[in-house]
């Protein structure tokens, strides 16, 4: 222990005989950032270490204002080659108790050597016993300055740079360094996360299983990594992925009307029960032409009267659906197996009410709500290298899955009906179409795909002009009829920038012109109703506002029920915000759903706002879009769309038994469409053009 020299005043106890430091812990002991270690679990560095050791004196050594103060004596030896014993000693600066101390060891310690470690404390007057003593152990650590080689791919799967199989089908991959002290392996396909594989023994081979989630060329990067946490070089695997592989079996269900059997794009054809009927209407926006509908009798049912996939191995099963009702269980699809269904999609009903089920060896997964008379798109996929089950509607997946054992066993494959003993059950009521069957599985990107619903452009109108207060729909739809107070704004016909006493004309926000509003009397309408609010639907508008402090809320969109705006879009100055409203019932001052997005007001000047809603019937939710963006205030849970009778209106809201929220400003790029456009479609609205619903 160092210390000040204190006096001590007459009478006063002086300390008690100085103390020895404390043995050092051996969990208080480090190997750079490891643990102090030895035999078998020793650690392994890249570079000389820097040992390191937190050491105590005791603090009844001191008297008032003395420090305790210690040092570290360190110690480390090895066997060189030649069977002599090598030591090195280190004492660092006595520093205050309870502080770490360390020793950098130095650079020219020997490789591939079990380099032994031990350290004390000292007071300036006396050693604590060393860290190894008594109940204490060695610490040991082993310099490796040898990088390891570089691992060999190979797949079985993709053994060369040829095109194979493909998207949605797992490969096998084995990564093997020659070296034989690698732990582990750090890989990443392109694009893909970085991950890390561990060999069963160090040096040993390990295999890695992939699911192709696009097709096209791949690569595969592998590093080895030894114990010393040592990395070799990169060595790069290429493979070619192709598309994922048609369905095993695919039913469109498309047929004829007064059709017995249901033609096969892919498997064979399903016989068809006399409780089947061919030529029911279709999902708007599907490549499906016609459907079939169900009975829900015994005899509404279609079969192969074969199996369709195994279900042990990894499938996938998917159809559009319509059910006629949901008050209870009811199977689209499933597959005979001893005495019950090997699996089965389908609608089952609960106490809080009906949801789309996928079951699969016992083990059920649910989510959505049918709707009677609402069109859904059901997948259910077992995916045997995970053992999970899941379950996706209208290409949202419900939960994460859950862990399946389907039977091995495997009959007929079936829609419409689930077996049950002898005979069957759970038939379903509604309509059916575009049935397929994959002996893979059906990654997101295609689920989102078979969801897809093409909207539909129901009316485009650009606002460019108007004869006898008449503006043209752009593909010869509809016209806006334009009220009083609303006249086109056109470019002017002629540059006259040099001119000093020409009149500033200023340029339209899209195009040739667009409709200008007194915010008095001024709108434009259809005079029919273009949307139908009960389905899912998008409108996208470009709006300026006239002023910078509105007097009070302004509508640029609306379309009315019996007795309320059905929607409207509108300015509220109060919230400095652009509103998205929905009523949640058809009366008046009945409550709404309002999301919105905080914009300064215009003023006149700029180019305006481009204004998205979109209504997802098929999601629930409502959302609003700002110059293509949109964020968790702008969207919110929505249902039930309610029918609207009322026309198009461009400027105004109802009011009471009239009209009022007259906006002030300039309106462009008036577009509505049947369905719930995308994302990436969204920001294409406004700009003069459709998006290309691709």
């Amino acid at each position: 222990m160092v210390t000040a020299a204190v006096l001590a005043a007459p009478g006063t106890a002086r300390a008690a005989e100085n103390l020895p430091p404390r043995q050092p812990l051996v969990q208080d002991l480090e190997t750079g950032t490891r643990a102090c270690a030895a035999g078998e679990d020793r650690p392994y560095v890249s570079s000389a270490p820097t040992l390191r050791a937190v050491l105590h004196d005791p603090e009844e050594d001191n008297q008032p204002a003395e420090a305790n103060m210690v040092k570290g004596e360190f110690e480390a030896w090895w066997t060189d080659a030649s069977g002599t014993e090598q030591r090195r000693t280190f004492t660092t600066y006595a520093t205050l108790s309870g502080y770490r101390q360390q020793w950098r060891m130095p650079e020219d310690i020997p490789a591939d050597t079990v380099i032994s470690w031990h350290v004390r404390a000292h007071d300036g007057t006396v050693a604590s016993a060393w860290s190894d003593e008594g109940d204490g152990a060695v610490c040991e650590f082993v310099y490796d300055d040898t990088s390891p080689q570089q691992p060999v791919v190979s797949s079985p799967d993709y053994p060369d740079e040829e095109w194979h199989d493909g998207v949605g089908v797992y490969a096998g991959f084995t990564m093997d360094s020659p070296s034989d002290d690698v732990v582990e392996y750090r890989y990443n396909f392109i694009g893909g996360p970085y991950l890390t594989a561990r060999p069963d023994e160090p040096g040993g081979p390990v295999t890695i299983r992939h699911l192709p989630l696009r097709s096209g060329p791949d690569y595969l990067s592998v590093r080895a990594i030894d114990r010393s946490g040592r990395s070799s070089e990169t060595v790069t695997y290429w493979i070619r992925v192709k598309s994922g592989r048609a369905p095993v079996a695919h039913w469109t269900l498309s047929d004829a009307a007064g059709s017995d059997t249901a033609a096969a794009q892919s498997g064979p054809a399903a016989r068809a029960g006399s409780g089947v009927t061919f030529g029911a209407t279709a999902p708007r926006g599907t490549s499906v032409a016609s459907v079939a509908s169900l009975d829900g009798s015994s005899h509404g049912y279609l079969t192969p009267g074969v199996p369709a996939v195994e279900p042990s191995r990894t499938f996938t099963v998917s159809a559009w659906v319509r059910p006629a009702r949901t008050d209870g269980n009811m199977t689209v699809a499933s597959q005979d197996a001893s005495d019950g269904p090997g699996f089965a999609l389908g609608l089952r009903t609960r106490d809080e009410g009906p949801q789309w089920t996928f079951t699969a060896g016992g083990t059920s997964v649910t989510g959505g709500a049918p709707e009677t008379g609402e069109w859904a798109h059901l997948l259910g996929l077992y995916d045997a290298e995970t053992g999970k089950a899941r379950l996706y509607v209208n290409g949202q997946e419900m939960g994460s899955g859950a862990k399946a054992t389907p039977a091995a066993t495997s009959g007929a494959f079936q829609i419409g009906r689930a077996r049950n003993g002898d005979g069957y059950r759970d038939r379903w009521h509604g309509e059916i179409g575009d049935v397929r069957a994959y002996d893979r599985v059906v990654v997101s990107v295609e689920v989102t795909e078979l969801a897809y619903r093409k909207p539909a452009s129901l009316g485009h109108w650009s606002l460019e002009s108007a004869a006898d207060g008449v503006s043209p729909e752009q593909n010869g739809g509809i016209p806006l009829t334009l009220g009083p107070g609303a006249t086109i704004h056109r470019a002017p016909e002629t540059s006259c920038d040099l001119d000093p006493d020409c009149p500033a004309v200023p340029y339209p926000l899209v195009g040739d012109g667009h409709l200008q509003l007194d915010g008095e009397s001024g709108f434009a309408t259809t005079g029919t109703t273009v949307v139908d609010t009960e389905d899912s639907f998008t409108l996208g508008v470009v709006v300026r506002l006239a002023d910078y402090a509105p007097a009070g809320p302004m509508t640029v969109l609306s379309q009315a029920g019996e007795h309320t705006d059905v929607f409207k879009v509108r300015y509220d100055p109060s919230a400095h915000a652009w509103q998205l409203m929905m009523a949640q019932r058809d009366e008046a001052g009945a409550p709404e759903t309002v999301v919105s997005r905080v914009v300064v007001a215009d003023g006149g000047e700029g180019q305006g706002h481009r204004l998205a809603v979109v209504y997802d019937d098929a999601a629930d939710r409502i959302r609003l879009y700002v110059d293509g963006a949109t964020d968790t205030q702008a969207t919110a849970s929505f249902p039930d769309g309610l029918p609207s009778t009322g026309a198009l209106q461009i400027g105004r809201a109802g009011s009471g038994d009239g009209w009022g929220e007259y906006l002030h400003g300039d309106v462009d790029e008036v577009q509505a469409y049947a369905g719930a456009l995308r994302e990436s479609d969204i920001y294409a609205l406004g700009l003069g053009t459709d998006p290309c619903l691709c």
